[in-house]
């Protein structure tokens, strides 16, 4: 039974977490408008992003017992910062300037797929029938409810050139869920966050600065800040406290599966928001991905089966 309790833990905390990134792509909708409409770069809410959680998480970890880090510790967050923050934000930003959203929504479906092959190269994990039919079903129902509003997908060259920058996107998180699976078991969430969101804002600040300093804050509408700041203190700092967590008792794929509830989730506000309607298709969809996900959870892990095999060779 308490085996089983970090895990049951773990599920929350991936459920809550993707549920908040849901809920940014209507709550951000507006201060991406703004941007937009002031020559301002969507790169720049990702810096806001990287900066803010990096000063939050080093604020925190003040009030916190330290922990010792090594120079190899260090560099090896420079790199999990690289892949889970810097180019899996960056490109997905800069791939949806160049392709569509519904394009690059279906791209993000992806990630599961990539994080189940590398889990199975790197980890040896296996690919049972169960967990490949709930990656799938969860697939499918993430694709069809981001298609449900009618639109198809582009094959212009710029898209094609934006949704391969949105799918290395998907390969840098899915690379980093996979290889820093037992490092990260080491550390505190909030020491892991807080050099990993430094070495991001330290790379990413001599390119947004000029962007950043421009900006006339003065004239900014009180409502994009708020979102702003729900972007960057919820959607990032919450949330990036709470995914460390999960990964130390969820296998890779499982964290991965649970970015299918983000659609989901946008949909849910879209439709409390008057954005959108329900209808039977849409409940088909999300029925779909939650069983998916329940299914993935439900799959085999290698220390599961190996220990099966051992039983059943005493027997």
């Amino acid at each position: 039974m308490s085996s089983s309790r970090p895990t049951y833990q773990g599920h929350i905390l991936m459920l809550v977490a993707n549920m908040l990134w849901g809920l940014m792509a209507p709550i951000s909708k507006d201060s991406l408008s703004y941007f937009a409409e002031h020559d301002i770069s969507a790169f720049t809410l990702a810096a806001f992003r990287m900066i803010g959680a990096a000063i939050s998480f080093w604020i925190l970890s003040a009030f916190l017992p330290t922990e010792k880090t090594t120079r190899s510790d260090r560099g090896k967050l420079f790199i999990a910062g690289m892949l889970s923050i810097v180019f899996n934000q960056c490109l997905f930003i800069v791939g949806i300037s160049f392709t569509t959203p519904i394009d690059a929504s279906v791209v993000t479906t992806m990630l599961p797929i990539a994080t189940m092959i590398l889990a199975a190269i790197v980890l040896h994990e296996p690919i049972t029938g169960l967990k490949a039919i709930g990656v799938l079903l969860g697939m499918a129902g993430a694709v069809l409810l981001i298609l449900g509003n009618g639109q198809g997908l582009s094959l212009e060259r710029d898209n094609l050139i934006g949704d391969m920058m949105c799918l290395i996107a998907q390969f840098s998180f899915a690379t980093y869920l996979v290889f820093f699976k037992n490092f990260i078991g080491r550390f505190a969430p909030v020491t892991l966050m807080k050099w990993m969101f430094l070495w991001s804002a330290i790379v990413i600040v001599p390119f947004a600065a000029p962007s950043i300093m421009s900006i006339d804050y003065s004239a900014m509408p009180v409502k994009v800040i708020l979102e702003i700041c729900y972007t960057v203190f919820i959607g990032t700092f919450f949330t990036y406290m709470l995914v460390p967590t999960a990964q130390k008792v969820l296998r890779p794929t499982v964290v991965s599966m649970y970015n299918y509830v983000q659609p989901v989730m946008s949909t849910a506000v879209s439709l409390l928001w008057g954005m959108t309607t329900f209808g039977l298709v849409k409940g088909i969809v999300i029925g779909l991905v939650f069983a998916g996900v329940y299914i993935v959870t439900q799959s085999k892990s290698r220390k599961q089966m190996e220990a099966e095999k051992l039983q059943n060779t005493k027997a």
